[in-house]
């Protein structure tokens, strides 16, 4: 398919600038594939939808607030590190953005706080990427109180506000445990514990992988023919009870739902050659746009997307791309939320 395909016209005042009063107060439409059905319900009705021997498998990767702004040495210019993935814990290297990436060169040391975290820059990545050095001597929990007292959560730059002190709970979900993403997995947002302990009463198991959301979700797709683009590799972990819960709703024909494009990228990257779920741990660069032939999962939870996107992309391969853009027409027109602070849509 072609970039193009997935244009349309949003208007800016659809896009959520903040989240909803509650989490589970949000929207949700659900669209049926087989009859094109949709209907408009909110994000608590979820329930209604999932009983006994069906899984919901959520992604616990947690945000940590990646932004950091600080100093060029000697000249005082301020910048903004923005921290993409560890590449050695002893040695505090990661591969950072920079702006304005033109002052910052090999060499340069910065300067974040009062002076209480300082790096080095030690390599040029891509026009804005560099990788950098943190001078520290102290303890790995220590280090990392420091980046997470300094840094900013990264809300992304699309909202165009400044970052509040609700984004903190607020762009995490509920069930966050393994630090690593630099983006929250949307899907997951809406949740309340409410919400999950209702579908654990129905029967309903909420079993867990890890994907680490990079900035690659959001890095704009800049070729017309899809299959020349090129994603980012994410770190993720599939383990064995999960692997296990979800091949069983597979052979007993429940329905087995992916929350959110990042659960659905993880699984579909680990595939046995029997078309079952294999605990796995790796990166992934899979890409996914019509069409498609999902293998694990039979339902998706996701937000509403920007056009051109790749998360639009994922959600048209698997509800069906004629469906999806009608749906997001009448999302358009009903005046849903979109983006990551917007409402939801369940694909059955």
């Amino acid at each position: 398919m072609k970039l193009s395909e997935f244009k349309f016209d949003l208007p800016s005042s659809h896009i959520a600038l903040h989240p909803t009063e509650n989490r589970d107060e949000s929207r949700l439409m659900v669209v049926h594939r087989k009859t094109g059905q949709i209907e408009h319900r909110n994000f608590k009705d979820i329930v209604e939808y999932f009983g006994d021997g069906d899984v919901m498998v959520i992604n616990d990767t947690k945000v940590f607030p990646a932004r950091l702004y600080g100093n060029k040495e000697k000249t005082g210019a301020k910048i903004e590190v923005f921290l993409l993935r560890e590449l050695n814990k002893d040695m505090h290297l990661w591969d950072v953005l920079v702006d304005p990436a033109r002052k910052i060169r090999v060499g340069n040391k910065l300067y974040f706080g009062d002076g209480e975290l300082v790096a080095e820059v030690i390599d040029n990545t891509t026009s804005r990427g560099r990788t950098i050095r943190f001078l520290f001597d102290g303890e790995q929990h220590d280090f990392y109180k420091l980046i997470d007292n300094l840094g900013e959560t990264p809300i992304p730059k699309t909202l165009e506000r400044n970052v509040v002190p609700e984004d903190r709970e607020r762009f995490q979900t509920i069930y966050a445990k393994h630090i690593g993403a630099v983006a929250a997995p949307t899907a997951g947002l809406h949740f309340t514990r409410q919400i999950i302990k209702r579908m654990e009463i129905q029967g309903v198991d909420i079993m867990p992988i890890t994907l680490h959301v990079g900035l690659g979700t959001f890095r704009s797709v800049d070729v017309e023919d899809l299959t020349k683009h090129k994603t980012d590799s994410e770190n993720y972990f599939i383990e064995v009870p999960t692997e296990i819960r979800v091949n069983r709703s597979i052979e007993e024909r429940k329905k087995v739902c992916a929350v959110g494009t990042t659960v659905m990228r993880a699984l579909e990257s680990s595939v046995s050659a029997g078309g079952r779920v294999k605990a796995n741990t790796g990166w992934t660069d899979k890409f996914i746009f019509p069409p498609y032939d999902f293998k694990i999962c039979n339902s998706l939870i996701t937000n509403f997307h920007l056009p051109e996107s790749t998360l639009l992309m994922t959600a048209a391969a698997f509800g069906g791309y004629d469906l999806i853009m009608e749906a997001y027409q009448v999302a358009i027109k009903e005046k849903y939320r979109f983006f990551s602070y917007g409402d939801a849509m369940l694909i059955l």
